[in-house]
């Protein structure tokens, strides 16, 4: 498939599974293969920090950047204060202004590990739309703007429909929100002369009205290139867990639990997340394909999208806290493993080993935690448990610090205060 484009970023990007929908490939091959363009994603500042969820296009913004051209990251302090409504139940809530700023910062920071930022060659940028958005009058903007916005046209969009077939809370704010990102691909083109928006594909209605719009408005073709949402092999939600999302930043996941998710993928994905999340050269990852030990493919995996989100100094880091785990020994530096704290007065004498594991979010409820003590899979210390009223003492504490296991890949430390 990637040997039939001219430009060597969309034969890779086809190649390694970027590639979903794009409105005029054939042109924006050609464009592509001429001379380096800029190009841009958008992330609401929803959160503190992004998650693997929005590896995807993230990654393909880095090819993008090693491919030659200069990438802009959007970060939606304007957009946010409305929220996508796409494909969720129900409205986003309404951020403080003090949560925007926050969360702004915080996605900036998860940027980071992937696109070099400055002011040389294809040097990358952050960017707010707030700078522009807070700025628009409402009478000039649904003048200027919302004219070339068709009803027909927003109320076709699969998003829109979703929430009006199933009779979901859907308000005017809401239906602004299209028409904003719209803008947003018109200020980035005229500002930052940007001719490609990339996405996710839940987002393909949204772009394409932004390429639409900024071709009318500039008479120059633009372009839309969306990649495919990723499910995981038993079909859940890619960056998601039973102990919730897993984020791109350190102070939100661990690298050592960033190292485990990736360490513990079904073995049907291994095969497509190398290609996706790391950098190994293809034919690498077609050798690794035909290894029979899956497991040395996903240490790869793991090692390899750990490094580049956190740095190989915390790669190692993680490595000693593994052979700690299933070896015995002490590690060093607690920053870069799992470790929650417990209050001795409140805990030691008084709770049990079934508390400990929903604390620890190695069990969501009760019930799955004595399941996991009767089934031997619940581990103190690296000594399975087998009495689920078991009571926690001074004694299960060496140094303050205790180990707790659900079977043999989900470990954390518990450190009394």
């Amino acid at each position: 498939m990637g040997s039939s484009f001219k430009s060597s970023v969309l034969r890779e990007a086809a190649e390694r599974g970027f590639i979903y929908q794009s409105t005029d490939i054939e042109q924006l091959d050609a464009r592509l293969a001429q001379s380096p363009i800029t190009l841009y994603m958008g992330s609401d500042a929803t959160a503190e920090s992004l998650h693997i969820g929005h590896l995807v296009p993230i990654m393909l913004l880095r090819l993008f950047q090693k491919h030659g051209h200069r990438p802009l990251a959007l970060v939606g302090g304007g957009t946010s204060k409305i929220g996508d409504p796409s494909w969720r139940n129900t409205a986003r809530p309404m951020l403080s202004e003090e949560a925007l700023q926050k969360n702004t910062e915080g996605i900036r920071l998860s940027y980071r590990p992937y696109i070099r930022f400055g002011d040389k060659n294809n040097d990358g940028k952050i960017m707010n739309n707030a700078a522009w958005l807070d700025k628009l009058a409402y009478i000039p903007f649904v003048r200027d703007v919302g004219r070339h916005f068709p009803m027909g046209r927003l109320l076709s969009l699969d998003s829109v429909k979703q929430k009006l077939n199933n009779n979901l809370p859907f308000s005017f704010l809401e239906f602004n929100y299209p028409i904003l990102q719209a803008y947003d691909f018109l200020e980035l083109a005229q500002q930052e002369n940007c001719i490609l928006q990339i996405g996710g594909s839940d987002q393909w209605g949204n772009i394409v009205s932004g390429v639409e719009f900024v071709r009318r408005v500039t008479q120059t073709e633009v372009f839309a290139l969306t990649t495919p949402l990723l499910t995981t092999a038993d079909g859940s939600k890619m960056g998601k867990t039973g102990q919730g999302a897993v984020w791109l930043r350190a102070d939100f996941c661990a690298p050592f639990d960033f190292w485990q998710y990736w360490r513990n993928v079904d073995d049907r994905d291994v095969s497509k997340f190398l290609r996706l999340f790391t950098e190994l050269p293809l034919e690498e990852i077609a050798a690794l394909e035909t290894t029979e030990d899956i497991n040395e493919a996903k240490i790869i995996l793991a090692d390899r999208t750990t490094a580049l989100t956190h740095g190989e100094e915390a790669l190692q880091a993680v490595h000693h806290a593994v052979h700690a785990f299933f070896h015995g020994g002490e590690v060093i530096d607690s920053h870069h493993v799992p470790t929650f704290v417990i209050d001795a007065d409140t805990w030691l004498g008084m709770k049990t080993i079934i508390d400990l594991f929903i604390e620890g979010r190695l069990a969501q409820t009760r019930g799955e935690a004595r399941r996991l003590v009767r089934g031997g899979g619940a581990y103190l210390n690296d000594v399975s448990v087998s009495d689920e009223t078991l009571v926690l003492q001074e004694k299960h504490f060496s140094k303050g610090k205790a180990k707790i296991a659900a079977g043999k890949k989900r470990l954390i430390y518990v450190q009394l205060r």
